[in-house]
């Protein structure tokens, strides 16, 4: 009898402790589902590499579980808006424009200092709330064997812009692009302006350019159909964008005028408020770091904001890169912008493109 029931005992205490063992096991599996991180960034070609080989060494070392958000930068900011109070996105990675909005409204937390902050170009220091993590540039776009027929000489300034005999042969973004906005401001600076007085650039744009452009093409796309018709020979572009072309096999140039060519930042935060603010902080770290910034070059073209990132010849020839280069890029007063995107916009309408 006694037997039997020290039998039972022993049984029972295994049954107690294998039920133990399983509840503790899934409840380690819930506490991983439940710590989930949201990122918001564009998606097509970065979306491809997020997921494929910058999300998931994260993912391993941190225990965490990274739902990406896709969207363009302007969906982006307007999901922090809606969601202001009780945010649901974690890290929000956007162009500077944007981006500089979401700071003014109060949408980004305070930037953590870190050991790889040190090590970031001040350039990409947008503000205490938001930091670069990589960037293209806005320089002038040719066709290399268009100008050698004509025996035009290789362009060096946004001067270009204004020779009489691009007339018919020139491309210019609209405003609404951002290409277009950069040309704008720097005609306005070489003319006595800049973001804080337009006009100049308005005059520069109405009188000595407007009159010769063939194509206000609205997106890289068109922009680049134009120049592989030969329509196009010049054009304001992209450092990405021109990348992109030249592996069709096209012969365009990019040059970064002497005036400068503008920096284009793509630029992390930390959602104030959210709900992860350690792993939001610790995830920026993470796109700020070596490996990852050389995987952004090689991937998707974007330039290096860490300045002690080594990459290839080949890559490094296709994005801003080193001290003397990103030392030639300018930076735009987005805030003054921001406030007067709008306007500008209608003016433009009414005085360039009519």
């Amino acid at each position: 009898m006694q037997e039997t029931l020290r039998r039972r005992c022993r049984f029972t205490s295994h049954v107690l402790s294998t039920t133990l063992s399983l509840a503790c096991l899934t409840a380690s599996l819930y506490a991983h589902a439940d710590t989930t991180l949201y990122v918001a960034n564009v998606g097509g070609s970065n979306e491809q590499l997020y997921r494929q080989k910058i999300i998931p060494p994260f993912e391993k070392a941190h225990d965490v579980k990274i739902v990406y958000v896709a969207g363009n930068s302007s969906d982006t900011l307007a999901k922090l808006q809606a969601q202001k109070g009780h945010q649901q996105i974690n890290v929000a990675v956007m162009d500077d424009g944007p981006m500089y909005q979401a700071m003014q409204l109060g949408l980004c937390a305070k930037v953590d200092d870190a050991p790889v902050m040190k090590d970031v170009y001040p350039l990409a220091r947008l503000g205490p709330t938001a930091v670069g993590v990589g960037m293209v540039a806005t320089g002038i776009g040719y066709n290399e064997e268009a100008f050698k027929k004509l025996g035009l000489p290789a362009p060096d300034s946004w001067q270009v812009l204004t020779d009489k005999r691009l007339k018919g042969k020139l491309g210019v973004p609209p405003i609404t692009n951002t290409y277009g906005l950069h040309t704008l401001v720097m005609l306005a600076r070489m003319n006595g302006g800049g973001e804080k007085n337009i006009d100049p650039g308005f005059n520069a744009m109405t009188k000595q350019v407007a009159p010769d452009v063939l194509s206000w093409a609205p997106t890289p796309g068109e922009m680049d159909g134009l120049m592989q018709a030969g329509d196009v020979i010049l054009a304001p572009y992209g450092s990405g964008r021109a990348v992109a072309l030249q592996n069709t096999g096209f012969p365009l140039k990019f040059v970064y005028p002497k005036e400068g060519g503008v920096a284009l930042q793509v630029a992390a935060c930390a959602v104030a408020e959210n709900a992860q603010p350690k792993l939001s902080q610790e995830f920026i770290q993470y796109l700020l770091s070596p490996e990852v910034q050389a995987m952004q070059a090689q991937g998707i073209g974007l330039g290096p904001v860490n300045k002690t990132v080594k990459l290839t010849p080949e890559v490094a020839a296709r994005v801003p890169y080193g001290p003397e280069q990103v030392g030639k890029l300018t930076a735009m007063d987005w805030s003054t912008i921001n406030q007067h995107r709008t306007e500008w916009t209608e003016r433009w309408n009414r005085s360039v493109e009519r």
